[in-house]
C-alpha cells in the first residue's frame, strides 16, 4: 500500500463510529484497501481491473452487501444527494471527465480525499485530493448510498 493510501486508512481508523444514515466505516477501509489495483475500461474485479463505477459497485457490495447501478450516471440517480459539506467518508462524490455530467465517481475518505479507479492513464486505483484543480474544477457533487435508497441487496441481485 502506498504511503497517501496508508495515510488515508489511519485518518479512517480515528473517523468516530458509524451515525445512523451515515456510510458504513467498512466502504473507506475497503476501499483504500484496493489502491494500486489495475484499471480497466468495463472491469468489475480488482483482480482482472476496475473502472470507477466497476470499483465502486464492487466496494458496496464486498463491504455493504449493496448492488448498484453499473455506471456512474445511474448510481448518482439511485444515491441520496447531498451537500459537499456534509460529506461522510464512505459517501460517493462525482465529477463531468468526458463531458458529461456524472461521468466519473469515487468514494469520499475525508480531509477533502477521495479514493477512485481514476483512468488508463494513471493505471491504477489511487487516493486524489478534492482540492486538486483538475477534480476541484470537475467536481459534479456528492450523494449518500442509505438503506432506504433504491438499489438492492446483494442477496436479490443476479450475477
Amino acid at each position: 500500500m502506498n504511503p497517501v493510501a496508508l495515510l488515508s486508512l489511519l485518518a479512517l481508523l480515528l473517523v468516530p463510529a458509524a451515525r445512523a444514515n451515515t456510510p458504513s466505516d467498512d466502504i473507506p477501509i475497503y476501499a483504500v484497501s484496493l489502491v494500486g489495483s489495475p484499471y480497466r475500461l468495463g472491469g468489475t474485479s480488482p483482480e482482472s481491473g476496475l473502472d470507477c463505477s466497476g470499483f465502486v459497485g464492487h466496494v458496496f457490495r464486498q463491504a455493504a452487501g449493496v448492488v448498484l447501478p453499473r455506471d456512474s450516471r445511474a448510481i448518482s440517480e439511485a444515491a441520496q444527494p447531498l451537500a459537499q459539506a456534509e460529506l461522510q467518508p464512505g459517501d460517493l462524490v462525482f465529477f463531468n471527465t468526458l463531458n458529461r455530467a456524472f461521468s466519473h465517481v469515487g468514494i469520499y475518505l475525508g480531509n477533502d480525499r477521495f479514493v477512485h479507479a481514476a483512468s488508463s492513464r494513471t493505471g491504477s486505483v489511487m487516493v486524489s485530493s478534492l482540492n486538486d484543480r483538475y477534480w476541484l474544477q470537475r467536481f459534479d457533487g456528492a450523494r449518500r448510498v442509505l438503506p432506504s435508497s433504491p438499489v438492492q441487496p446483494a442477496d436479490a441481485a443476479t450475477e
